[in-house]
């Protein structure tokens, strides 16, 4: 029986296609069905609804964009797909969202005895590509040990991180950092071009320093071009601190600098950026210097 893949986008489309070359097969849903279309083309089934999807599976995978979508896809109406599963499938959601939100969906695959467990990724477009994501897993150790195999077929490392909902807590941790350090080098890289200090002596003297993240040389071409084609879309970095937001409220954690930080980024969608990659808030600080 094959592998159920819900969410064909940047990322999803991604990690299915490594699910195909490492010889699974796969039934694939997705709202566009056009973005399916090249794993169809290469033997994957088209399902016309999730719910479709759940009835010729037993484990199913989705990649989604936020808490809602993964709610409507999964519970609401006679297509969401927990109400089709067989007892005892296995759910696999890859989606950055909310730990009380995956404790939730957790608990309503629980009454459907369906297992579930969390397992959002570290990575963007090219590591996807490469399968070299990193997983961040929350669920029982039999489920994760279940899903591993399939886990490392997308990535090249799996973090069990604890019970449901800690492996989106982790991920919620992991992107504030990167949301977070993207601001903070771009804040200095306009500060030290406005000092008169060129863009190259500013990268060049920064990147690989300890006060600037790894992560940062990876996005030296799309700053220095001023090419911003999206490998993790603005808007969906803004949605995270927007997730880690919500949750400092529920836990009582204080995140003051979080919350300007998520501003900035809602402040370069209002100006045209969310479409573009996270790191184009360049543009919004180079022109509002």
């Amino acid at each position: 029986m094959g592998i159920g893949f819900i969410g064909m986008g940047i990322m999803g489309s991604r990690m299915a296609a490594n699910l195909q070359r490492k010889g699974h097969e796969l039934v694939v849903y997705n709202r566009t069905k056009q973005k399916a279309d090249p794993l169809v083309a290469n033997g994957a089934v088209w399902a016309p609804t999730p719910a479709d999807v759940a009835k010729k599976v037993t484990v199913i995978i989705t990649m989604l964009s936020k808490p809602d979508a993964v709610a409507e896809t999964a519970l609401l109406g006679k297509n969401g797909f927990l109400n089709h599963l067989v007892a005892n499938s296995l759910w696999i959601d890859c989606s950055t969202v909310n730990p009380s939100f995956s404790r939730l969906m957790a608990d309503e695959a629980k009454q459907r005895k369906i297992r579930f467990i969390d397992a959002p990724v570290g990575g963007s477009r090219g590591p996807a590509e490469q399968g070299q994501l990193l997983f961040f897993v929350g669920g029982e150790k039999t489920d994760v040990e279940e899903a591993k195999p399939l886990l490392e077929a997308m990535g090249k490392t799996v973090y069990h991180v604890g019970g449901h909902g800690m492996g989106t807590s982790m991920k919620m941790v992991n992107n504030l950092i990167l949301a977070q350090a993207m601001v903070a080098f771009l804040e200095a890289l306009v500060l030290g071009e406005s000092l008169g200090i060129s863009k190259q002596t500013l990268f060049n003297t920064l990147l690989g320093s300890p006060v600037v993240a790894p992560f940062i040389a990876f996005k030296r071409q799309k700053i220095e071009e001023g090419k911003f084609d999206a490998e993790f879309p603005l808007k969906w970095m803004h949605k995270d601190m927007q997730l880690a937001a919500d949750t400092a409220y529920e836990t009582g954690a204080v995140m003051p600098t979080a919350n300007v930080t998520k501003e900035i980024y809602a402040f370069a969608m209002q100006n045209g950026l969310a479409e573009q990659d996270f790191s184009a808030v360049y543009k919004l600080l180079r022109e509002r210097k």
